[in-house]
């Protein structure tokens, strides 16, 4: 589906009938990543553009560069667009968990990086995936030496005052809700929680049921939508996918979550990214 095939797609029923959602909306702060925004704009105007489209707050990527970590700093003061997370950029390429000293010393400088990032702007959260599991690494060893490398990073992020928080990707890792939640028990830290990802999930459970185990570890979510088709598994269009939302809205009330949430899609031009508002708003009021 291109672009313009989203923004008219048939949705637009279901919008023009949103006055009929149920009127208990979900306090929920709705984010963009900063990826989704057009990048021939400045970093301000990119800032104003998602005000304009109706979001509250936004993801940064883990940024290097100080004058640019600076740029995005006075964009957010100018707009008023609150950087809520960072969205760590290291842990792929060089995991914690890899068996390799120099690759996961790579990677505690990216997370350290990305935690200072995060003083600097103002954001409470780094998005961090902790380990990956592959042929080179098994599973008792990416939980073991993940959470060795996370032990060495509280100190700071407590000094910080920034929480470290572990998400669940396709990485053949953390693959139950009983699991990712022992995983941050284990830290007995308030400085590690859970970033939750509605749709990564859908390929071997069910966000609502992983909504309640982890409850309050909970600290932010991803929103995208999923589906199988012809045995793929594929993102979509935000409630064009298999995701039950009113059950998902039912377990964040019944949970209390009031936090941010980003949406993680591909990104686009100002109508696209109002269209995806549009559907955003439709989700937090459990339609």
């Amino acid at each position: 589906m291109n672009r313009r095939e989203f923004a008219i797609s048939p949705l637009a029923a279901a919008l023009a009938a949103s006055s009929d959602a149920p009127a208990a909306a979900l306090k929920i702060r709705k984010a963009v990543l900063l990826s989704m925004l057009p990048k021939t704009l400045s970093f301000t105007d990119r800032f104003r553009l998602a005000v304009d489209c109706g979001f509250a707050a936004i993801e940064c990527p883990t940024t290097p560069d100080p004058r640019e970590a600076e740029e995005i700093k006075a964009a957010s003061d100018k707009t008023g667009l609150k950087i809520h997370s960072v969205m760590n950029q290291a842990h792929w390429k060089s995991p914690l968990s890899s068996g390799d000293p120099a690759v996961v010393a790579e990677s505690v400088h990216g997370m350290e990086t990305s935690l200072r990032n995060a003083h600097l702007w103002g954001a409470d959260t780094v998005l961090l995936v902790p380990a990956v599991v592959n042929a080179q690494t098994g599973y008792k060893d990416a939980w073991v030496r993940s959470q060795a490398q996370i032990r060495k990073l509280i100190p700071l992020a407590q000094k910080l005052k920034v929480i470290i928080a572990v998400e669940e990707v396709w990485n053949k890792f953390l693959q139950s809700p009983l699991e990712f939640a022992a995983y941050v028990d284990d830290f007995k830290s308030p400085w590690v929680r859970a970033y939750f990802d509605v749709g990564n999930v859908v390929i071997n459970g069910y966000p609502q049921d992983w909504i309640r185990t982890l409850g309050k570890r909970i600290v932010k979510l991803h929103i995208k939508d999923f589906k199988f088709k012809d045995r793929q598994a594929q993102f979509v269009p935000l409630r064009e996918g298999e995701i039950d939302w009113p059950a998902v809205h039912a377990a964040l009330t019944e949970i209390g979550y009031s936090g941010a949430a980003t949406v993680e899609l591909p990104g686009g031009d100002e109508a696209y990214l109002r269209e995806v508002s549009k559907r955003f708003d439709l989700i937090l009021q459990g339609a």
